[in-house]
């Protein structure tokens, strides 16, 4: 029988056949995929003829379908929904990827096509976006290695290799850790809990097969926990197995794989000629060069620890006026700035978390992308990979756009967090393909599901990733969609963000669960007046962060990144009462890949702009000013990375940002 993933998808849209799809199929999928691939490569590569832009380099854009095929499912499922087998699959799957594209890009013969295109790029009429993926092509060939010789060559290899392993494993260890840890509570260990806290505690309690509420380390239940819960001792418990993930000794500690992975990059650099790997990492990014990043992140960095400083002063007040004396510690801080944001703005988050229910905030990220860019969502009816899983068709003027996927429920098989991917891109070439897009977060599960307001803006965020995706109308799909420049990527994601604050989409969407009332005008009036609330410690956790990783790649690699870490935040003063955001052992975004690594800046980057960008339309006729929602998709949602990220950027808003919206945004200036 033909491999369900290898067939024709006879399926709407194609979309993967999950209902056809077993464990068993992936192996032999992929290896069948990656010889095809190999051999449609040898073919571009031992070609006779001159080589030109269309047999080389569009060429090689037309290959490798099946293996898109086959990467796209499996890895839709092994994040989102893995299990023992799956993992083991990642395990082996990892360095068998690594060799097949080290093998494609130490191709002598390839490699020489591509570069006597490119040396003769002059001479060709190509399009701009023919130009763009010229250069790509040619850069991307350089950096992995291509002009390498003998033992260099055989090096940059091995480490390739390696790192796919490491980061499998740092990703694997980290969900085990999450997996494994729970809390159990008694009846009276529930003091100061709402109700939704405990009822997310005992759903949870049930997936585990516990019977009684739990605390585990999924974000959406352990936050509100450490908001709420009137016991000190157990909230020290909790958020101290938080930043334990991937620390905790035996097999899944992930301290020594973090360690080597810093060696084997800064090893890799230094083959191609860089300094160190955020040289090399940065050379392809907006921001350039390590100091750029530097600069940035310090210039918001002073502001906000003076703001978290005064704010701590405050919330340690407040303990000891409770008679706890000590320190406060960074497991009290979200208790008693809870407690002071009550205070303050006379915002309860148990009385404002019924208006933000999950199937009114779809609602609300569809119709703001309704009134923007004319899309339609309607639901669709397919075989999925969970049953939590939900699709819809989008379509603009009856015209069929992208099928999109969202997966937004926590579960002991998804990895932590919250991501958009596209199990097919958008591309016109070599045939016109449309995107199949997802979103997957980790909401708490109950019955309506209710998210809290920073939930609410995770689920914007990653809807603006995937109008990134779906928007796109480009030609090649090497430059479709979020392929673009990692500091540039996140800014449809954040920019979505602030349709979330439009007052009138909080009045038509924010409605009680149980009596389907609008938002009261004065509790709106207070949620967005507390918008910048408790913004020194979220912004010190992540610049620190932030701020780490860029110094573990911007010098010789540490033989004990811990003891490094340790060193730079007591070089920046890191307040006591605030932790990173992630510290290096579960530091995701850095360690299980190289996609964020000295780029975990980027998000801060991208707010530079996108707080710029969301004034464009203040200043114009408000959040849904049609003239600048179309120089929005013109210039950076349809465009991919088909053009310069900062081009794109000053063909939207006609100039580059400054800092200083960032900062007014975050409410750290006046």
């Amino acid at each position: 029988m033909t491999n369900p993933l290898l067939a024709d998808w006879d399926t709407p849209f194609q979309i993967a056949p999950f209902d056809k799809i077993s464990d068993d199929d992936f192996a032999p999928a992929l290896d069948a995929a990656l010889a095809s691939h190999a051999a449609e490569i040898a073919v571009i590569a031992d070609a006779t003829d001159a080589p030109s832009f269309a047999n080389t380099v569009e060429a090689l854009e037309a290959v490798g379908k099946d293996l898109d095929k086959v990467l796209g499912t499996f890895y839709t499922v092994a994040g989102a929904d893995s299990n023992p087998t799956r993992e083991a699959l990642q395990r082996d799957f990892s360095p068998k990827l690594a060799a097949h594209f080290s093998e494609i890009s130490a191709n002598k013969a390839l490699f020489q096509r591509v570069a006597s295109v490119w040396n003769g790029r002059d001479a060709l009429d190509l399009t701009d976006e023919q130009a763009r993926v010229l250069m790509l092509s040619y850069r991307g060939f350089v950096r992995a290695g291509a002009a390498l010789e003998g033992d260099e060559e055989d090096r940059i290899k091995a480490i390739k290799a390696r790192l796919a392993v490491l980061g499998t494993q740092f990703t694997q260890n980290l969900l085990g850790d999450e997996r494994e840890w729970f809390m159990e509570l008694a009846e009276t260990d529930l003091g100061g809990l709402p109700e939704f806290v405990v009822a997310t505690a005992r759903a949870a309690g049930t997936e585990k097969g516990v019977d009684g509420p739990i605390v585990t380390l999924s974000r959406s239940l352990i936050v509100p926990f450490l908001q709420f819960s009137t016991r000190r001792d157990l909230r020290e418990i909790a958020y101290k197995a938080w930043g334990a993930r991937g620390a905790n000794g035996g097999e899944t500690d992930n301290r020594e794989i973090a360690a080597e992975t810093l060696q084997l990059r800064s090893e890799r650099a230094q083959l191609l000629g860089h300094e160190n790997f955020a040289q090399y990492k940065l050379e392809t990014e907006m921001a350039k060069t390590p100091q750029a990043v530097r600069d940035l992140l310090m210039s918001v960095w002073k502001p906000a620890k003076a703001q978290a400083n005064a704010d701590a002063w405050i919330l340690q007040q407040m303990m000891n006026s409770d008679g706890v004396n000590g320190e406060l510690e960074p497991w009290d801080w979200r208790f008693y700035s809870e407690r002071r944001r009550r205070e303050l703005h006379d915002l309860d988050e148990a009385e404002l978390k019924p208006y933000f229910q999950l199937d009114r905030m779809i609602e609300a990220s569809f119709s703001c992308a309704t009134r923007l860019f004319g899309l339609k969502f309607q639901p669709l009816d397919v075989p999925l990979y969970h049953e939590d899983c939900r699709a819809w068709e989008v379509t603009r003027d009856g015209e069929h756009v992208a099928v999109f996927v969202g997966d937004y429920f926590a579960r002991g098989s998804k990895r932590s967090g919250a991501w958009c991917s596209a199990m097919r891109a958008q591309a016109k070439f070599p045939t016109v393909q449309a995107p199949i897009v997802m979103n997957v977060c980790n909401f708490a599960k109950s019955d309506p599901a209710l998210l809290s307001y920073d939930d609410a803006r995770t689920l914007f965020h990653e809807f603006g990733h995937a109008l990134h995706q779906m928007l796109s109308n480009v030609t090649y799909e090497s430059v479709s969609g979020t392929s673009v420049a990692r500091d540039f990527v996140e800014l449809p994601s954040q920019l979505y963000e602030h349709w979330l604050d439009v007052p009138e989409v909080l009045s038509e969407f924010a409605t009680h669960a149980e009596t389907g009332a609008a938002m009261p005008s004065e509790l709106l009036e207070k949620v967005l007046a507390a918008a910048t609330y408790d913004m020194g410690f979220s912004t010190v956790e992540y610049v620190a962060s932030a701020l780490v990783d860029l110094e573990f790649h911007d010098s010789d690699a540490p033989a004990d990144p811990m003891a490094k870490q340790a060193e730079i935040l007591a070089n920046l003063g890191m307040p006591h009462a605030i932790s990173m955001r992630h510290a290096t052992p579960h530091f995701a975004h850095v360690f299980s890949g190289d996609g964020y690594s000295s780029g975990y800046y980027s998000y801060m980057w991208s707010e530079v702009m996108d707080a710029d960008a969301f004034a464009a339309f203040k200043e114009a006729g408000g959040a849904f000013d049609p003239e600048r929602a179309r120089a929005l998709e013109d210039n950076i949602l349809s465009t991919g990375g088909s053009r310069d990220a900062a081009e794109l950027y000053v063909a939207f808003r006609g100039r580059l940002p400054g800092v200083d919206a960032l900062l007014k945004g975050r409410g750290l200036v006046a």
